[in-house]
């Protein structure tokens, strides 16, 4: 395997903890999905009225408090933004998590207690809960996939297929769930697919050899990954010291053949149309990791509901 990175699968295991996400970035995020409630935003037209209507019928100055509660089984994720959504629309509310991102709760538990500005509250209702069901989804779904391959030595990795401007809210919510994120963007790792072998006509044999000697040679602080459609394009990677082999859309048996072509000499990673159900079996060929972005665009909101006391 080659020397640039680490002997140990540890090197890939990486996972976007809340401390890593740009909380500014974050606060844009929140400021676009209030003003499409507030002020239309997105329409060509600008709204005759703008603010919440409805709200500013009710009794100035209340305060109130509101719970959050699982309305169904599943792994929450999202709640830093509770207070930022908060902030964003006035400093005098609160929000007490009783859970934390990454746990598993079961219907009807509380998962925390808002308080404040009834106004506040009554405006940014929506907007917090579209941030964590959506959220809370992803992580569930992926929590599914992740519990089918706990007897497997096989890590499941992410996409970047994942909703332009919510990439690492969807990232980190897919490692709330266990798995492990994959490259962020096109900046964090080599990764010769098949239309950039296609365009440098460096498809098999001694030409795909030197291109990806190129790659190692020019980004040696970065991991090299190829991705083959075929067998018999392994061996020249092999040889020219890639540390990652995307096996894309690999039959089972072809994938059994791969991992014993590759020896350990790379690590191994199936990907393509990757589902659950085909995880039991995909767990048990030794394969090093398997990705897949099905649990973030196939994942369906969770039922979480703001319940005033």
């Amino acid at each position: 395997m080659s020397q640039k990175v680490s002997q140990s699968k540890g090197t890939f295991q990486k996972r976007l903890k809340w401390e890593d996400l740009d909380q500014d970035y974050l606060r844009q995020i929140v400021g676009l999905a209030k003003i499409e409630d507030l002020a239309g935003a997105g329409l060509a037209a600008r709204p005759a009225r703008l603010g919440d209507v409805t709200t500013a019928l009710m009794p100035e100055g209340a305060n109130g408090k509101a719970q959050l509660t699982a309305r169904e089984t599943l792994t929450i994720c999202g709640l830093g933004l509770v207070p930022i959504i908060l902030e964003s629309y006035g400093a005098d509310c609160s929000f007490e998590p009783i859970v934390a991102d990454g746990d598993t709760l079961k219907k009807s538990e509380v998962i925390g207690v808002l308080s404040g500005s009834a106004t506040v509250l009554l405006q940014a209702e929506r907007v917090i809960l579209n941030f964590l069901q959506h959220l809370s989804g992803i992580a569930t779904e992926t929590r599914s996939y992740t519990d089918t391959l706990k007897d497997s030595s096989t890590l499941l990795l992410d996409t970047r297929k994942t909703l332009p401007g919510y990439r690492v809210l969807q990232k980190y919510a897919f490692a709330c769930g266990g798995g492990y994120n994959h490259r962020i963007g096109l900046f964090d790792r080599v990764m010769l697919k098949d239309n950039h072998l296609a365009v440098t006509g460096a498809t098999a044999d001694k030409r795909l050899s030197d291109t990806v000697t190129t790659a190692v040679n020019t980004c040696e602080d970065l991991a090299i990954e190829v991705e083959v459609d075929e067998l018999d394009q392994i061996l020249p990677i092999l040889e020219a010291g890639a540390d990652i082999i995307l096996l894309d859309n690999f039959p089972i048996g072809d994938l059994r053949k791969a991992v014993k072509l590759i020896d350990g000499r790379a690590y191994s990673e199936a990907s393509g149309g990757i589902r659950i159900g085909d995880l039991e079996e995909l767990g048990k060929l030794g394969l090093d990791f398997i990705s897949t972005g099905a649990p973030i665009h196939q994942s369906t909101w969770k039922d979480i509901g703001l319940d005033w006391t």
